[in-house]
Parts: structure tokens; C-alpha cells; sequence
């Protein structure tokens, strides 16, 4: 037997001598391994963190009214290379969609901690309308933080305060006289009811238009401009001087009618030339990232902004409604004068954010279209869909 082990190639160091004499142990060791993975009892260290894996916030947070929006805040996704880029499908289908509707229209949107932008006219300049009500709410909000206003400060609003178009509050100051609201009250009003009188409240307090500039250069928030205010914005889109009396039921609107038509369309030809309260899709979108990134106002006050615009009750059926059930979303619209058979300034701007806690700012602005208010609406539904349908989490 030695002599055939020592003139055979069965050696002691041969494989075939190795696997009959460990085969088993090695078998058995293999079969723990893998019932130890299957069960989770063993885990595999990693050099990277796997995805979406978001760092918890320290320290006590200011209440919010909704949960989801404070969540958002808190979790923020972890990303790669790999986001640096839309998708080739959304591009695609944010082109068609583009080319397809009359009008001017601008589209832009941005992955928000992620680092790409589509756009269609995304540095044109287009009518606000009340879009820029949240420009005089972070002025306001910033003075807050500052110490220059408190947000329980309360604002005297009489019939020579109040606005044209919609104004809830007017009713109130009306049957009552004067309306002592506090800060934090008017800014619920000017953004979830979208109230005229409530934000041209909160202009004056904060010092008036150029205050609201000063606050978009001081932020180096790019192309966005700010008006004069609802009152002589909205005569002059008209081809009216304001009149104090334009206020009170509708006697701005039978001034209007009685203008000639050839005026009207002058004084609206000149303001979508070169609109007075424009701003760009892009500059939007990029203005919203800031702000879901905290990077405009303090903590508290950017917790409760995004949660006041949770709450908008105006546009339901524009963004808003092509946003798939689990994704949060968040907005302000804004909707100008008609001047048959054109509508003006027909927008919505807001973050959708998606179950895995990623964030996409989005802007959907028509400067002016002939389509009808269910068109514009499915555009907007469609951009909303788009944009959930080619997430890549």
C-alpha cells in the first residue's frame, strides 16, 4: 500500500485526497453559511451605505401640523453618480408633452439633493400672478427669523386695505369694520386660500415691493421678479388706474368691461412681453430647492412654510391631481385675467416628494393658451405623472 501511495499520484497533496478527507467539513460549513444568511444572523459589513438610507435629525423639532411634512424635512435620500442624470424617458416625455400644448408654456423640473434640471423655456420670463405670494411670505418669515417681526403681531386691515379678485377676508372686514389678524394668520390665508387682501397685508408690514427684492437678490434666487402689489398690478394688466372703490363687489370688473377692447388687449400684450411680476420656470424650481434644503429661512420657519403649503386649498385638480397615491406634495398655484379667447398666467409650482422620501421641484407656468381650463389642467396632471412614472429611487 506505501508503495502504491508513494508511486501513485494519491498523494497526501493531491486534491482528490483533500476533498475526500475535508469535502464533508467544507460542505457542512457552507450549508451554516447559508442558513445563517437566509435567517439574518450573519450580515455583511459595507464600506457604502445602501440607498435611500437617510440620517435622523438631533434635537428637539417644532411641531408641525402635518407629520409628512416633517418627515420630508428630517429624511433626506442618499445619492450617487447615478442621479446626476434625468431620465432619458422623462426628458422624452416632458418634450412631447411640451410640443403639444398651445400656448407659451414653461416647464421645469428638478430633482431636489440630486443635481439635474428639465426644462422647456426654463430661462424665459413668465407671468407669476399669485405665485408670488411666496415671495412676500419668505420676507415676511425671514424678518421673523431675524427678530424684526413676530408672528403673533397683530395687523389692523380696514375697507382702504382691501384688494381686488379673491379676498375671503373681505367679507369679514366688511360685516366687522376692521379685522385684527395675527401674522401667522394672514400668512395661512395668502398662501392656503391664496387671499389678495391677506398678502397685500403682509407686503406693507414687510416694508413694501422692494423689500420682497431685496429679499430675492439677498438669496440669489435669479430670475424673479416682484410687482407693485395685487391692486395696481391687476388695474394695469387691465388698462385701468386703480381706484379704492374697485375693492367692494364688482365694480372692478364692469370698469374693465367698459374699456375698449383694443386697450385692454394693449395693456395685456405689454405685460406678457415683459411681464412685471415674471419669473422663470428654472428660477422657480431652483427657488424651491433652497427652500426644502433650508437654505433660505431657519429651521422652524421652513418647517412651517412647506407645512402651511401642504395645505393649499386652491389648484386641486392642476399638479396636485396627477400626484400618485404614497407621494406627498406640497404647492402654490396662481391664475391671471382672461381676455377671451386667451387666459393668462394659468400656474401651479411645487415639491412632490416621493414614498422613498425623494424630492422633485416642479413648475408648470402658461404665460397665455388658447385650451381650456380642463386641458391646462391635464398638462399639469401629466407633467405630475411623468414625474412619479420615471422616478428611479
Amino acid at each position: 500500500m506505501k508503495h502504491l501511495m508513494k508511486n501513485s499520484k494519491l498523494s497526501k497533496d493531491n486534491p482528490a485526497v483533500i476533498i475526500s478527507r475535508y469535502g464533508k467539513r467544507l460542505l457542512a460549513g457552507l450549508t451554516y453559511l447559508m442558513l445563517a444568511l437566509a435567517t439574518g444572523c450573519v450580515a455583511i459589513p459595507s464600506s457604502t451605505p445602501p440607498p435611500n438610507v437617510r440620517p435622523q435629525a438631533s434635537g428637539p423639532q417644532p411641531p408641525v401640523s402635518n407629520p409628512n411634512v416633517q418627515d420630508t424635512i428630517n429624511r433626506r435620500p442618499v445619492y450617487d453618480s447615478y442621479h446626476d442624470q434625468p431620465s432619458p424617458a422623462l426628458v422624452a416625455e416632458i418634450d412631447s408633452l411640451w410640443r403639444s400644448f398651445p400656448g407659451t408654456t414653461g416647464i421645469a423640473v428638478k430633482r431636489i439633493d440630486g443635481g439635474w434640471t428639465v426644462a422647456k423655456r426654463g430661462d424665459q420670463y413668465f407671468p407669476q400672478q399669485s405665485v408670488s405670494k411666496l415671495w412676500v411670505v419668505l420676507t415676511v418669515l425671514d424678518m421673523v427669523d431675524s427678530g424684526k417681526i413676530r408672528l403673533d403681531e397683530r395687523l389692523s386691515i380696514t375697507r382702504d386695505d382691501l384688494a381686488v379678485f379673491y379676498q375671503p377676508i373681505r367679507s369679514r372686514v366688511l360685516t366687522e369694520g376692521v379685522v385684527n389678524d395675527t401674522i401667522l394668520e394672514l400668512v395661512e390665508q395668502a398662501i392656503i386660500n391664496s387671499d389678495n387682501t391677506a398678502n397685500d397685508t403682509l407686503l406693507r408690514r414687510a416694508g413694501g415691493p422692494d423689500a420682497i427684492r431685496d429679499f430675492i437678490n439677498r438669496k440669489n434666487l435669479g430670475r424673479i421678479r416682484f410687482g407693485p402689489g395685487e391692486r395696481y398690478l391687476q388695474s394695469g394688466i387691465a388698462g385701468l388706474e386703480w381706484d379704492q372703490k374697485y375693492a367692494i363687489g364688482r365694480q372692478f370688473y364692469a370698469a374693465r368691461e367698459e374699456l375698449p377692447y383694443t386697450l385692454r388687449k394693449a395693456a395685456l400684450d405689454r405685460y406678457l412681453a415683459d411681464p412685471v411680476d415674471g419669473a422663470s420656470p428654472e428660477a422657480i424650481v431652483n427657488g424651491l430647492d433652497k427652500l426644502a434644503r433650508g437654505e433660505l429661512l431657519s429651521g422652524s420657519s421652513t418647517r412651517l412654510l412647506l407645512d402651511i403649503m401642504s395645505r393649499t386649498r386652491s389648484g386641486p385638480n392642476r399638479l396636485k391631481a396627477g400626484v400618485p397615491y404614497g407621494w406627498q406634495f406640497l404647492h402654490k398655484t396662481g391664475t391671471g385675467q382672461d381676455l377671451p379667447p386667451v387666459s393668462t398666467g394659468y400656474n401651479d409650482i411645487g415639491v412632490m416628494t416621493a414614498p422613498d422620501g425623494t424630492r422633485y421641484a416642479v413648475a408648470v407656468m402658461l404665460a397665455e393658451t388658447t385650451a381650456s381650463i380642463p386641458e391646462r389642467m391635464r398638462l399639469m396632471q401629466a407633467v405630475a405623472r411623468a414625474v412619479a412614472s420615471h422616478h428611479i429611487p
